[in-house]
This record gives C-alpha cells, structure tokens and sequence, in this order.
C-alpha cells in the first residue's frame, strides 16, 4: 500500500511541476519543486533526466537548461537569475547548492528593504550581481557542493563532497575543499 502510495506522490509531483516547465523531454521524471518567480522565466529538460532538486528562476530572463540524461539530487537547488545550464550526462549529488547570482545587493543600504520587497514578489535584482553558471557534460557533482556564480564545471570533471566552487574547473579535473582547488588531473 506505501508503494503505491508513494508512486502516487511521484507520478502527482511530476504533473504538477510539467506545467512548468518550458520543454520536457521524452522519459523525464520531475520528482521537485519547481518555482517560477515569473512566468516569462525558462526551463527547459532533455530526455531521460531525473530531477529530484528544486528549479528557482527568479526573474523573466532567468533560463534553466537542463540537457539529456542528467540526475539531480534531492534538496539540491538551482536558484537562477540569469542562466544555469548543466549539460548531458551530469550527475548532481544530495544537497547542493548552485546559484548564479549573489541573492542580494553588496551595499547594506540596499538591503535594507530586501525582505520586504522579497515577501511582496517585489525583489529588485538590478542591484544583484549574476553571471551564468555552466556545468559541462559528463561532469559528477559531489553532496553538499556549492558551485557559486560565474562558474564553468569542465568536462568530465568532479566536484568532491561538501566544496564550494569560486573559479572554473579546468576539463577532467578533480577540486576539492573551501574554496575548491585542484587535487588531480583525471584521465
């Protein structure tokens, strides 16, 4: 009964965020969260993806592209202000953080009103630095990263558990730490 139970959950998660998302691919299974901040806002999964995170985009020109056969793990979020894109093959662990963006101004005068604007779906992301965040194919993302904004993840490239990216990650390489650094090349 718990069984069937849960494919019931899953099958009514997977509705209810398909209405939200631009294109869905063939095989998809949308097991999130998906918040779209504005409708004008993109996302877009290829085929055979298994999202289980959850998809912030936070303005109308905030894209998430998702490619092909990509896994997403729960409680991680990808909080988007001007474009993620993870591409085909990426495995994205428990728990991660990516975010393209700083989420508020640098000046604490700005700031000051964030929370209120914020709670009224008011937010002024003019004063928010953000720069796209690019994850490349076949690269393992590992629980508990953080991949902060104007990142690039190269190819095939891992991410070890708990790092928190500020550079990009040169093609097959492995970072680790806080802040990342690399630890070896691989292949």
């Amino acid at each position: 009964m718990i069984n069937i139970l849960k494919k019931f959950v899953k099958k009514l998660l997977h509705f209810n965020n398909a209405v939200k998302i631009n294109v869905l691919g063939n095989g998809t299974q949308l097991h999130c969260k998906v918040e779209k901040r504005n409708i004008n806002s993109i996302i877009k999964i290829g085929d055979r993806c298994l999202i289980n995170g959850r998809l912030v985009t936070e303005n109308a020109n905030s894209s998430i592209i998702i490619k092909n056969n990509v896994f997403i793990g729960g409680k991680t979020i990808l909080d988007c202000l001007s474009l993620i894109e993870v591409n085909d093959n990426v495995l994205i662990s428990y728990e991660c953080i990516i975010a393209d963006h700083d989420s508020h101004s640098i000046s604490s005068i700005k700031r000051q009103e964030d929370l209120n604007r914020f709670k009224d779906n008011k937010m002024n992301w003019s004063d928010v630095n953000t720069k796209p965040v690019v994850i490349k194919k076949n690269a393992w993302i590992g629980t508990r990263s953080i991949i902060l904004k104007g990142v690039t993840i190269g190819e095939g490239s891992i991410v070890a558990a708990g790092s928190v990216v500020t550079t990009n990650v040169p093609n097959y390489t492995l970072v680790a730490g806080n802040p990342a650094i690399v630890k070896k090349r691989l292949n």
